[in-house]
């Protein structure tokens, strides 16, 4: 482990570089600007410059693969179904598991194992195989706390249940009132870009669908993450590039998606340092509350940290084999989501 010394010196370092730059990293980014007043005043986490350039070095040679996000699993459904089901999926997609007992969210089906979001994943697909109408907004408005239940039964019991029935209803409510029904409607409104001028789908999914909108309050200061909007736009992105059916044009803009395993990745490769007090409260698994000025370090300097490393790994790299944030998301998530190492807990719908 570093001394601290070097830890918050190689982080002040890093903030005249975020303010040098000309790139995307420049105060016009919506997330990243929004990030500066945490990344100046932060007590909790601090970030490792060694660390950081020795992981780019060790990773900027590695070959990186695009995840499918289930393509298989959905082969064979219409694309705007395939849309509609990423869609539903991802305004759930949080809280796997029950901070006071330990429990995981699991599903055994047809001689498979799933946990976490592939459980809950696989229990959409078998309700669209078995011809519960779970892509219309008029089921989802009307789902009650029992049908809800049923929906997402598996081997053990999915956490927050009644939060998720509350979030269903309320798209399923935007979606047949506004939308025509289907979120694939929605989206051919809408241009194909993160953000455009306010009409972009970064910009409009947390105005149309209010449980998209995922911004903490840091000592007066707004701070956005818009974790499960980016990675809706991101599985689209990546499921459907080849296809042609959807293709994000400025997915370069989304960041990584903050969350419970990339800073617990980065924390164990020596990128992040956390402050002995919260390190503690991580190994005793105190729930750090959520909007908490150690959670949104947490997160901040995730997404920060997370986008330099992209940015050194990219200048190893020719300019025809340059990666984005959100793969280098996905190699931490993937190899780090079974680790063993404790992680922070906070009990929200962000995430």
């Amino acid at each position: 482990m570093l001394p601290r010394f070097q830890c918050a010196r190689s982080f002040r370092s890093k903030l005249g570089v975020m303010q040098d730059t000309g790139t995307d990293a420049s105060p016009t980014h919506p997330i990243l600007s929004s990030l500066r007043p945490v990344l100046e005043q932060a007590g909790h986490v601090f970030l490792c410059k060694p660390g950081l350039e020795d992981l780019a070095d060790r990773l900027a040679q590695r070959e990186w693969v695009w995840p499918d996000f289930d393509g298989r699993d959905l082969e064979g459904a219409p694309p705007a179904d395939r849309l509609d089901l990423f869609f539903v999926s991802a305004s759930i997609n949080f809280a796997f598991t029950d901070f006071q007992t330990g429990e995981v969210f699991r599903l055994e089906e047809e001689g498979c194992r799933y946990q976490d979001a592939a459980a809950m994943m696989a229990c959409l697909r078998r309700a669209y195989r078995q011809g519960l109408p779970v892509l219309e907004g008029g089921w989802l408005r009307r789902l009650d706390i029992e049908a809800t239940a049923e929906l997402f039964a598996g081997a053990t019991p999915i956490p927050m249940l009644e939060e998720r029935r509350r979030i269903l209803a309320e798209i399923g409510a935007a979606l047949e009132e506004r939308f025509g029904g289907r979120f694939h409607h929605y989206l051919e409104r809408l241009p194909p870009r993160a953000y455009a001028g306010g009409n972009g789908l970064l910009e409009r999914l947390p105005r149309d669908f209010p449980s998209f909108l995922d911004i903490r309050v840091y000592r007066g200061a707004r701070v956005l993450f818009l974790k499960r909007a980016q990675l809706l736009l991101w599985q689209l992105h990546a499921h459907f590039r080849s296809e042609g059916y959807f293709r994000l044009e400025d997915v370069e803009q989304l960041t990584i998606f903050a969350d419970y395993i990339v800073p617990m990745a980065l924390e164990q490769l020596g990128v992040l340092r956390y402050s002995d007090a919260l390190r503690e409260a991580i190994q005793k698994a105190r729930i750090l509350p959520e909007g908490s000025e150690e959670e949104v370090e947490i997160r901040a300097f995730s997404i920060w940290a997370c986008h330099l490393l992209t940015r050194k790994i990219n200048s190893f790299r020719d300019q025809d084999r340059q990666i984005i944030d959100p793969l280098l998301d996905a190699y931490l998530w993937f190899n780090y989501h079974e680790s063993p190492h404790p992680h922070h807990l906070t009990t929200t719908n962000s995430y």
